[in-house]
């Protein structure tokens, strides 16, 4: 489970301290596919550090007791020197994951050919998401952080994407960060928005959409 208890994160900017969550309250267990609404600056970004430990609050507490990926698709830690094979070697290394099978799978996964033994300083930024999300899904973890829609590649690529991440590995928590209610209703079945730094959970992921969207959930009104 992830739990956030009562936390707060500013920063310090020009015009003083910009409070961008305040007392937020969260759980996500195992299994459970939670998406987070909100508007452009609303905070998504900074919550997805904080759940995956790369920011730490202001005040109150982040507890992890399972395993939590990176932001999906990041690719900006790559070193440009070294090869796409390197890269996801030292990734390996670091997560404890066996090289050997995660190469196997990335090399059929991300479909680069011979780039995967290129400079990733040669990669278009395609082929840059594409690695960074065969890696992604080469490490095993509990909880998968996705940082607004996984629109990686073209169609194809995008539709490999949703059936490895949402069918595959179906069993492993995940935390979708969107301004797309379309997207998050799709497949959320809890939902929180982010307001003015407040963070507000629903069990009813038509009941949230509805708030953010501003259009009310439709009715059924059933005839005597």
């Amino acid at each position: 489970m992830i739990t956030l208890h009562n936390v707060t994160k500013q920063y310090r900017v020009k015009t003083g301290i910009k409070t961008v969550l305040r007392h937020a309250n969260l759980q996500v267990h195992k299994g459970q596919c939670v998406g987070v609404l909100g508007r452009n600056g609303a905070g998504k970004s900074t919550l997805i550090r904080l759940l995956g430990g790369a920011e730490h609050p202001t005040s109150g507490t982040v507890t992890r007791s399972m395993s939590v990926s990176w932001p999906l698709a990041f690719g900006g830690a790559f070193q440009g020197s070294l090869t796409g094979l390197d890269n996801l070697k030292f990734v390996c290394r670091i997560y404890g994951a066996d090289i050997a099978q995660a190469s196997r799978f990335v090399e059929d996964f991300a479909d680069l050919g011979d780039y995967l033994y290129e400079p990733v300083k040669k990669y278009s930024t395609g082929m840059r998401s594409r690695l960074a999300f065969g890696i992604s899904m080469a490490v095993n973890f509990d909880c998968y952080l996705i940082d607004e829609i996984i629109a990686v590649g073209d169609s194809r690529f995008h539709e490999k994407c949703h059936v490895e991440l949402f069918e595959n590995r179906r069993a492993s928590a995940k935390i979708i960060v969107s301004h797309n209610a379309h997207y998050i209703l799709a497949h959320c079945s809890h939902v929180a928005l982010i307001e003015d730094g407040e963070l507000r959970v629903f069990d009813d992921p038509q009941e949230a959409v509805a708030i953010y969207t501003g259009v009310p959930t439709p009715t059924t009104t059933l005839s005597a």
